[in-house]
């Protein structure tokens, strides 16, 4: 397990910044995931999807470090309530990816070839949301330096904005995937149905998270 502790020392953002890069290995296998799915090889998407179970447990272990090793004396140039919500967003994403690794295991995906365009437009609008906050997350220390001012929190400004853009074309891949969903569920199976729903369902739920990711980074900035 990582030094959380001498990573504190080093700077109070650097242990949240490990804890994202591990999310973002979640992410990433995921993303692996999703292009294992035309093959329709379930051994190879559950392999893929134990893998990323894996590494969600990794960022688990670092996330409970982290918080173990959190002096409730420590300076910050955030207050500690603000420092813990950041880890638990940036947990529950890693959690959702995981959970959509678990669904995509159940049973192939019926009708996947008349929904596969929806699903991955809709992933790729996701993955893009993830990929904002994450670029976002690495600025912090830039923002430290310039004790969140000036230029550089006005970059990453515009950077939360260009975020919530994203998410908003992320919840419209969505709302298309649903309707195609909705217009061909009448030849599905009920489980199916199910699955296919909680499916798009937990991909939008990543673009969610990374979005509230980006807001808290915002909140901050708007409090200095």
């Amino acid at each position: 397990m990582l030094n959380i502790a001498r990573l504190f020392g080093k700077s109070p953002f650097a242990p949240l910044q490990t804890h994202m890069n591990k999310v973002a290995s979640c992410i990433d296998k995921l993303t692996s995931l999703m292009r294992a799915l035309p093959s329709k090889n379930l051994g190879t998407i559950e392999k893929v999807a134990k893998e990323l179970s894996d590494l969600e447990h990794e960022a688990d272990l670092t996330k409970n470090d982290i918080r173990n090793h959190l002096p409730n004396s420590i300076f910050l140039p955030i207050d500690r309530s603000q420092f813990l919500e950041i880890l638990a967003v940036q947990d529950s994403i890693a959690d959702q990816a995981e959970e959509v690794g678990l669904l995509l295991t159940l049973h192939p995906l019926e009708h996947y070839e008349v929904l596969c365009k929806e699903l991955h437009e809709h992933y790729e609008r996701a993955l893009e949301v993830f990929q904002s906050s994450l670029r976002i997350m690495r600025e912090v220390e830039e923002l430290l330096e310039s004790s969140f001012g000036g230029l550089e929190a006005q970059r990453v400004k515009s950077m939360v904005e260009e975020t919530a853009l994203k998410e908003h074309r992320a919840s419209l891949a969505e709302h298309a995937a649903m309707k195609q969903l909705f217009h061909c569920g009448g030849t599905m199976t009920p489980a199916s149905f199910y699955l296919w729903v909680h499916v798009l369902k937990g991909i939008g739920s990543i673009a969610g998270a990374s979005e509230r990711l980006a807001n808290r980074i915002r909140m901050i900035l708007e409090l200095k």
